[in-house]
């Protein structure tokens, strides 16, 4: 596996309608898309900073993974995602370098991509998410 950039780096927020102006009025970005990703209980916002994005998480509901985060931790940096070339196949290369995964294979995320989490125990403790194409 060879990521090729920080694809985004992932914040979970409580409210969005409170946290895009942080990022628009003082930041100077534009939020040039929100998207609601049902099946991980999420609707986000996007940034652009350079080729990297930042991605804003908010729950959908409190039992989904960013409801306990926002819970547990009141909210803030939730994970780094790494762009790849192919994600199934980086899944199994850190699976084959001793990384315990979340995912096994790939599946759908924000903005058409296909995604694959890493879990953060065998990662530095950062929750690390692979993205792709394929």
């Amino acid at each position: 596996m060879k990521p090729t950039h920080i694809e985004h780096i992932g914040i979970a927020v409580e409210s969005l309608e409170e946290a895009i102006p942080f990022y628009e009025k003082v930041l100077g970005l534009q939020c040039y898309a929100v998207e609601e990703v049902k099946d991980q209980k999420v609707k986000t916002a996007f940034f652009k900073v350079g080729e990297t994005k930042i991605e804003l998480l908010e729950t959908t509901d409190p039992e989904g993974p960013i409801g306990k985060f926002v819970e547990k931790t009141g909210g803030g940096i939730h994970h780094m995602a790494f762009a790849v070339e192919d994600v199934a196949q980086a899944l199994k290369d850190a699976e084959a370098a001793g990384c315990r995964l979340i995912d096994k294979e790939p599946r759908q995320g924000a903005e058409g991509l296909m995604i694959g989490f890493l879990h953060p125990k065998s990662t530095c403790r950062v929750l690390t998410e692979l993205c792709g194409k394929k």
